[in-house]
């Protein structure tokens, strides 16, 4: 998998004051004292963007499981090569989801090893998968999935998925800068 560059980002960061708008959803997100993440600076570039990219994520509490929401994260970002978030979303929030660190390196393997996941996270990451290669759900898959999940569920899955591939389109096709002291992609 690919990984973002370490050369300089292809947009500087937009250093604050960031527009009212904007700082009053940046301070929502975020928690107090906690710089403005590199992703949100560069996407800064355009306030409108960025207030609407904010106001449509989806970290909140939301219809699936925060380990499942995670689970599902570090894959789509592992799958696109998108480093900077997959290493974002591991210092944030791998250890509160449950996630052990052979778990959190196994996201970003070629193929997941089947021992480390219950079935249920062996058909998310499986979705995850046929989503990102061949953007569809085969039939078998499907029935596994909406076996395991409710409607609503598999609207926020399918959703999430997709959210982040554009998440992850940003970071790497503006090179943005890995932020300190975030993990970075495991060496195979």
């Amino acid at each position: 998998m690919s990984s973002t560059s370490l050369t300089s980002p292809r947009l500087q960061p937009v250093p604050p004051p960031y527009p009212p708008a904007v700082q009053a959803r940046l301070d929502a997100l975020l928690p107090p004292g906690m710089p403005v993440l590199n992703i949100f600076a560069t996407v800064a570039h355009n306030p409108r963007v960025l207030e609407r990219m904010l106001a449509g994520g989806l970290l909140d509490k939301g219809s699936i499981s925060l380990a499942d929401r995670e689970l599902i994260i570090l894959r789509s970002c592992a799958k696109c090569g998108a480093e900077y978030e997959w290493g974002v979303h591991v210092a944030g929030f791998a250890a509160k989801a449950g996630l052990a660190r052979e778990q959190v390196e196994d996201t970003a393997a070629a193929s997941p090893r089947p021992e480390l996941w219950t079935p249920r996270q062996q058909t998310l990451l499986a979705t995850v998968d046929a989503l990102h290669s061949e953007q569809r759900l085969p039939d078998a898959l499907w029935q596994a999935l909406s076996e395991e999940y409710a409607e609503d569920q598999l609207v926020e899955i399918v959703m999430l998925t997709g959210l982040y591939h554009a998440v992850s389109f940003v970071v790497n096709a503006f090179e943005v800068a890995l932020e300190t002291g975030a993990p970075r992609f495991p060496q195979r």
